[in-house]
């Protein structure tokens, strides 16, 4: 029996990496010129031939190589921080649906302050969070609780500005003014602006946190937006206030 005859003409399908010779891979890769397009991450695995050029003469492929690593380097670190940044949204926007869920789930007006101020602060992984109400100067807010801080008239245009509806401070000092006795812990804070009713008075719903950075002005805010009318409504609700 011819065995280099039986060798030469066995199927394809039966070569592995470990057997496969230099002229199989050599016309595997003819009859595939696409291949190294589809699969770009196999040129960080090769070594390229030494440049044969003359004087003056540029080694297009060394180039062209470097180029695709450069690329697929970038397109590597990209595709990490799109994945860093989709959980750290996931996470925030499972904690905001938590704190929701929480707040509507309470049994009383007094409870649900109770919850903003103590248990809000965990749900949010924050260290501080405080309800600001502005007084009409005439009479306080009904809203007697150590998390509640009362304001001067103003206090929530001048903070925010009378167009915006949060603030996020990346690195700052805790204003006693909104975090009350906790302003000492606070380094970053979200201040948004509580629209309970018509009838009510200007609020700020005051979140902040010992790390400086927690919130910043490039992070998105229709979460912390949604958790701030939802605790609006929800008072109102409690109080039984117009919209």
């Amino acid at each position: 029996m011819d065995r280099t005859r039986d060798k030469a003409t066995a199927s394809p399908t039966t070569v592995t990496e470990h057997t496969a010779t230099a002229p199989q891979v050599v016309a595997y890769l003819k009859r595939h010129p696409d291949f190294f397009a589809e699969h770009p991450e196999i040129l960080d695995l090769l070594t390229p031939p030494a440049a044969r050029s003359g004087t003056g003469v540029v080694d297009m492929q060394q180039f062209m190589l470097k180029r695709q690593r450069d690329d697929i380097a970038k397109l590597k670190g990209q595709q990490k921080q799109l994945i860093s940044t989709t959980r750290a949204n996931l996470a925030s926007q499972t904690r905001v649906h938590s704190a929701v869920l929480t707040l509507l789930a309470a049994n009383s007006f007094e409870q649900l302050i109770q919850i903003v101020t103590t248990d809000l602060a965990m749900l949010l992984d924050s260290d501080v969070v405080t309800i600001g109400v502005e007084s009409n100067g005439s009479s306080k807010p009904r809203l007697p609780h150590p998390g509640v801080q009362i304001l001067e008239t103003g206090t929530v245009d001048r903070v925010l500005g009378p167009e915006r509806d949060v603030s996020l401070l990346a690195d700052t000092s805790g204003d006693p003014t909104l975090f009350g006795a906790g302003a000492d812990l606070v380094r970053s804070a979200a201040l948004l602006r509580l629209a309970v009713s018509r009838t009510a008075p200007a609020g700020l719903l005051c979140i902040g946190a010992r790390r400086p950075g927690k919130f910043h002005a490039g992070q998105g805010t229709e979460l912390l937006g949604f958790l701030a009318r939802a605790l609006g409504i929800t008072i109102a609700a409690w109080l039984d206030l117009p919209a």
